[in-house]
């Protein structure tokens, strides 16, 4: 997911939104299904809620991706608030465990669908807004499945990472759930130190070129399938 490096405000225009909208409406859907399936913590919180004021971060969902974007980097990535989910007050506290995770990248899939088939609607759209319009859909599209797909990775404490612990047998899931307070450095490691080990070793070790950037492209050919783009 590149970024024009001619950074001007129509750039940052065209990203403002659907990075917003993909990082805290993915919190948003945690939230919701949460409460659902019977623990109302973030509830009580006002996390169930489209508003994304109430699940801004700060560094996390404009720090973060305001300087990647400022400083013309090839990606770009965000976060909201978590949300607190009190596991052990769900009605079926394994199996709700896997759903509550998994409503976080189900959003960012379901708002992938939702721009995907806006876009055959942008040619309708006046032509003094028909660029920017299309570049926004383009975005979100983008933004979406990238979310989706990095969130998928089966690491604590990122969304995979607890459906992996939901689903695995206890002799796996325990060792799995202990690694969670090691998993953003975890996390780090993976994305830009190892990277680094397989430049010197000579061998491709880059995590988003190997695993994320394939899922994408395989999430991205089911978006276009199901909403009839050639």
């Amino acid at each position: 997911m590149s970024l024009d490096p001619d950074i001007n405000f129509f750039n940052i225009s065209i990203w403002v939104l659907p990075v917003l909208l993909a990082i805290t409406l993915h919190e948003a859907a945690h939230a919701f299904v949460a409460w659902k399936l019977g623990d109302d913590t973030a509830y009580v919180q006002g996390r169930v809620t489209i508003n994304p004021i109430n699940h801004i971060d700060p560094i996390g969902t404009f720090f973060l991706p305001g300087l990647l974007l400022l400083t013309g980097s090839p990606f770009l990535f965000g976060w909201a608030r978590p949300v607190p989910v009190a596991f052990h007050r769900l009605r079926k506290p394994r199996r709700d465990m896997v759903l509550v995770a998994i409503a976080g990248p189900a959003s960012n899939l379901i708002m992938a669908i939702i721009a995907a088939l806006l876009f055959h609607l942008v040619e309708y759209v006046p032509e003094m807004a028909n660029e920017w319009v299309a570049k926004n859909l383009l975005n979100a599209i983008r933004i979406n499945l990238l979310l989706a797909a990095f969130n998928m990775l089966p690491i604590p404490p990122l969304d995979g990472g607890r459906v992996a612990v939901g689903l695995l047998p206890d002799a796996l899931a325990r060792p799995l759930a202990a690694m969670e307070r090691y998993g953003f450095m975890i996390l780090l490691g993976l994305l830009f130190f190892l990277p680094m080990v397989g430049n010197v070793i000579g061998v491709k070790l880059n995590l988003f070129a190997v695993v994320i950037s394939p899922m994408i492209a395989f999430l991205l050919d089911f978006v276009r399938l199901v909403t009839f783009h050639g």
